[in-house]
């Protein structure tokens, strides 16, 4: 097993996702070539990386952070905080920026948040954030870019 495959945890299929048609598409071949073997499996196969792995998590510089399938601009560093789970944190997305969907994998169920735009799979929101929202936006970092400010 490679270092990507060792970092990455498999999360459920895209059997929701692939019924949905999004305005970017490119096909598996055009997508593994764009993306690596780490950000392939988390946002074209719902995967999730390894807690504390990824270095947008110490990420603090004024910014933006985007998908990094499509250069969608999500969250801003002014949303960010530590959450203490090992993935980046966002108290809310940018405007209109994420969708969400019901996620019933692992035998649960959750609300995972993809990319509107290329249908990349980001993480899931969960309702135990801090003010003013509520809400923890657990993202995977391997499925963000970061573009300071």
């Amino acid at each position: 097993m490679g270092a990507a495959a060792t970092s990455l945890m498999a999360c459920g299929a895209r059997s929701a996702a692939a019924a949905e048609h999004f305005p970017l598409t490119k096909s598996d071949a055009q997508w593994r070539a764009q993306l690596g073997p780490a950000a392939y499996q988390v946002l074209r196969e719902e995967g999730t990386e390894r807690p504390y792995s990824s270095p947008l998590n110490s990420e603090h510089r004024a910014g933006v952070f985007a998908c990094k399938g499509c250069a969608r601009p999500l969250f801003s560093s002014k949303t960010k905080f530590e959450s203490g789970t090992g993935w980046p944190s966002f108290w809310a997305p940018l405007k209109g920026a994420v969708a969400t969907r019901r996620d019933s994998t692992l035998g649960m169920v959750r609300t995972e948040v993809h990319c509107p735009r290329c249908g990349g799979h980001l993480g899931h929101v969960f309702d135990d954030g801090p003010k003013p929202t509520g809400l923890r936006y657990c993202m995977n970092g391997a499925a963000m870019t970061f573009r300071p400010a």
